[in-house]
């Protein structure tokens, strides 16, 4: 990635629909999600890189396996893979696999780390229907923990479901950013990225990014005028150097995200950090800066 020539680096981004098979629907889930978020929008891969391409804004970019627990069938992480390989100097692809599918699956990850080049993982506990703690995902985890690479895991509520009956049977217990702490111990040399704004666990999430120096946590999902102030106020000092700019594109651009983040109150000293600094030294990109210490005075 030729991260001199970009302005930020978003971590969290999603490819909704593949170019190679067909559309697999939800049905009733993917209409109730449509209007949760108040949008329909599924960009192709094509259209993703062009418009990052466009910013000048570096993206990792992952879809989401829960075969198992929706029974959707999951577009190709080589998909996105052979993407990344072909626009290296924008893109970044992290491969998600269900949990449930276990050795199998960390076989799956062992090759597309070797012979496709991901660079990392994503997990939704919610939607994949797994408490992250589980020692079903162990097989998967120790891939991952081997490498040295990162996992990003979905927390707080989910927009999937919600609205429908029963929440569509899906659990937001799962995604309690606290149920990462036994992996964080288990694995310190995987490097745990709590997505989103964890509300209704706000809190905890900032507690074990304070206690665990493995966890890491991503700005996605919401506008930044509407993250907790607590989110801001660590971000700003105790958290600084392990706090990621992530839109969760194509539900949030860039272009909104980014306008709202310079007005909602994050020191002018951090800002540099979070849209590329500390996502590159995450990524293992080369020239990554370091970001200084808060001043000992300062507290969150």
């Amino acid at each position: 990635m030729e991260t001199s020539q970009l302005i930020a680096i978003d971590t969290h981004t999603h490819l909704e629909v593949s170019c190679r098979n067909p559309f697999d629907s939800y049905g009733e889930d993917d209409r109730a999600a449509d209007k949760y978020f108040r949008s329909s929008r599924r960009p192709t891969m094509d259209e993703t890189i062009a418009y990052y391409r466009e910013k000048r804004i570096g993206f990792v970019n992952f879809t989401v396996d829960a075969e198992t627990q929706m029974g959707r069938r999951r577009i190709p992480n080589e998909e996105i893979a052979e993407a990344a390989q072909k626009n290296a100097d924008i893109m970044i692809a992290f491969a998600s696999i269900d949990p449930h599918k276990g050795k199998l699956g960390a076989r799956e990850a062992r090759k597309l780390i070797d012979e496709f080049g991901v660079k990392g993982f994503k997990f939704h506990p919610t939607v994949q229907g797994f408490e992250p703690q589980d020692r079903m995902a162990w097989p998967l985890y120790e891939v991952i923990a081997e490498y040295a690479l990162p996992a990003v895991f979905h927390s707080g509520h989910s927009g999937i479901g919600s609205g429908m009956r029963c929440g569509g049977g899906l659990r937001l217990q799962n995604s309690n950013p606290m149920l990462l702490e036994d992996v964080a111990i288990a694995f310190p040399d995987m490097q745990i990225v709590v997505a989103h704004p964890s509300w209704p666990w706000q809190d905890e999430a900032l507690s074990l990014a304070m206690h665990k120096p493995n966890i890491w946590i991503d700005l996605s999902g919401w506008s930044p005028k509407y993250f907790p102030p607590q989110l801001v106020q660590y971000a700003n000092t105790l958290l600084r150097d392990r706090i990621l700019f992530g839109s969760d594109f194509p539900l949030i651009t860039p272009d909104r995200w980014l306008t709202d983040f310079a007005e909602a109150g994050f020191k002018p000293e951090v800002q540099p950090g979070i849209l590329k600094g500390n996502a590159m030294r995450l990524l293992g990109l080369t020239g990554a800066a370091t970001v200084d210490e808060p001043a000992p005075q300062e507290s969150a």
